[in-house]
């Protein structure tokens, strides 16, 4: 056979492909002495949509436990900037829900902040995630513009500017 020569090799049938591992109801894993069948649903509360919590329509209001579970939802969003969350800094202009909807009216402290693209949709996810609330818009303004004086005591005890 010269270096130049094709050899062909004719095969009768494909190689056995190794079996996959798969995940049924046969599977079962030890729990020390007993065998213990294997939950086929783990990632069930990731497709199905989380239960509607009917939210009456006091729970709306200020004061309501839906408003309260929002704002508590608001003030685990920091700004990257100044070591105090956007509700007490005063982002939040208002806060509006009706039928499970809410609706977020927010400003960032300038036009130029570096997080002006990202901050609305990680206040309308965690706003979205509140149980209770179906659905979050937010609606970003910049008029009137953000001012120290919208700050809470609390921010500005933060900030020490008390």
């Amino acid at each position: 056979m010269s270096d130049s020569e094709i050899r062909v090799e004719e095969v009768a049938a494909a190689p056995d492909k190794p079996e996959r591992p798969r995940l049924d109801d046969s599977d079962v894993r030890a729990n020390g002495s007993e065998m213990v069948k294997r939950a086929v649903d783990y990632l069930d509360g990731f497709y199905n949509p989380k239960p509607a919590v009917a939210a009456s329509a006091e729970d709306e209001q200020p004061g309501g436990a839906l408003y309260e579970a929002v704002i508590e939802g608001l003030k685990d969003i920091y700004d990257p900037e100044i070591p105090v969350n956007i509700y007490d800094l005063g982002l939040i202009y208002g806060l509006e829900i009706a039928g499970g909807h809410a609706v977020v009216t927010m400003t960032l402290t300038t036009p130029h902040c570096p997080v002006a693209e990202s901050m609305p949709g990680e206040v309308e996810m965690r706003v979205g995630a509140v149980p209770g609330v179906g659905s979050a818009e937010v609606n970003l303004v910049w008029d009137p513009p953000w001012d120290p004086q919208k700050m809470s005591d609390e921010a500005k005890l933060e900030l020490g500017m008390l």
